[in-house]
């Protein structure tokens, strides 16, 4: 008889955990920067060119801020980043100066002693990741309505707010895999929810996604053209945002065309045959997952075992 596991696969019963590492050989995901400034970092336009017309001089320090909401429907947001600049650099940006003594005073008034301890250092956010070169991002929170995620690479002079998952050395080829059908029935089926919505976990959805564990050269190369036709697609539309490109009534049928493809390709990385069902989807995915899970979970215990086949024996 059929074994149907937590998440209404048969299979057996696993249960997927948080894990602080990849359980595949693939970089890290991180979450974006998490200001702690009491909102003076960061602008609307209308705010910045107000900024600028009294300090014209902060300009070069001005980058696009992208959350959740900004990246998925394109609204625009700035973000003045001073974490870099120095301290001869900081005394000719009197305006500027008005804010970091701003943000110390914040959070120099908080009750939490870590925030406290930030006061120290006004210009650098709690967390941060300043790129120097291109990086993947997707959302923490999508529709449910949605096929799949939007995942963008993105350029450093974007800063990203921690509602987005990050990775720094991302590759034409993760980013296939990652917006691919098979990862997506993982998402579905693993990670949590807000509302009804999809809320993505780095700890519970991608570090222990199990990745194709060896795919050979000709595979990943045809992912990556295949990631590349997603892209070109995408790019065919250039006023469309993100939320407008994958919602289900608007995806133009070139970029669904484009998805097919990877989703194919990105299939035959795991297995020759087609998966024809989401449900064959993750019966071979948690069959993969237990077995890359396996060397990595704690031994039984061996006093305890022999008693608990006993009480077992007795139940049956």
């Amino acid at each position: 008889m059929a074994n149907i596991n937590p998440y209404l696969v048969d299979g057996e019963n696993v249960l997927v955990g948080s894990r602080s590492r990849p359980l595949s050989p693939v970089p890290a995901m991180v979450s974006g920067n998490k200001p702690i400034d009491g909102g003076n970092y960061l602008f609307t336009p209308e705010r910045k060119e107000e900024f600028l017309r009294k300090e014209p001089q902060a300009a070069p320090y001005f980058k696009r801020w992208l959350g959740g909401e900004e990246f998925i429907n394109g609204t625009e947001r700035w973000c003045l980043w001073l974490g870099d600049a120095s301290p001869t650099e900081l005394s000719k940006l009197p305006e500027a100066k008005k804010l970091i003594e701003a943000v110390r005073v914040f959070r120099d008034s908080s009750d939490s002693l870590p925030t406290k301890k930030l006061a120290l250092t006004p210009t650098r956010f709690h967390t941060s990741f300043v790129p120097t070169k291109p990086f993947l991002a997707l959302p923490q929170v999508s529709s449910e309505r949605r096929r799949f995620i939007p995942i963008a690479f993105l350029t450093p002079e974007f800063m990203c707010g921690d509602k987005l998952r990050l990775i720094a050395d991302a590759t034409p080829y993760l980013f296939g895999v990652l917006t691919s059908t098979m990862h997506m029935a993982w998402m579905r089926h693993v990670t949590g929810r807000l509302k009804s919505d999809y809320q993505y976990s780095k700890d519970i959805v991608y570090n222990n996604y199990p990745f194709p564990p060896s795919p050979s050269p000709k595979q990943t190369a045809a992912v990556e053209a295949a990631a590349a036709r997603v892209l070109a697609a995408r790019a065919e539309f250039p006023d469309a945002t993100l939320a407008l490109l994958y919602d289900p009534l608007t995806m133009p049928p070139a970029l669904a065309q484009a998805h097919a493809a990877l989703d194919r390709a990105v299939d035959l990385c795991y297995r020759p045959a087609a998966f024809p069902t989401e449900l064959s989807r993750l019966e071979y995915l948690f069959g993969l997952y237990r077995q890359l899970a396996e060397p990595l979970l704690p031994a039984p215990n061996r006093r305890t075992a022999p008693a608990k086949a006993r009480r077992a024996r007795k139940a049956g």
